[in-house]
């Protein structure tokens, strides 16, 4: 098991990067939640298998939504994220 913390900066608000990232996550065996931050990042937390995780993560960056990320940053979380499937928090 891993569990990864994601930051997505660029055009990530008010483009339905978290509802697509919700959507995307029904293809795959991950638990987590992605929300909004102030700052105009969004923040994705993931946990499962390292390779269902990192399979995720590559499908959102081949995604449509590749063309709205400018960077995104990565790190390894010492707990499993705690959520029921994969929710979009506010």
């Amino acid at each position: 098991m891993i569990s990864l913390q994601i930051f997505y900066e660029g055009n990530v608000h008010g483009v339905g990067f978290r509802w697509s990232v919700k959507q995307t996550a029904k293809g795959f065996d991950v638990v987590g939640w992605v929300r909004n931050l102030p700052d105009g990042r969004v923040e994705l937390r993931a946990s499962g298998e390292e390779t269902e995780v990192r399979a995720f993560l590559e499908a959102i960056v081949q995604s449509e939504l590749r063309a709205h990320i400018r960077q995104q940053t990565e790190s390894i979380l010492p707990e499993v994220v705690a959520a029921r499937g994969f929710e979009i928090h506010q």
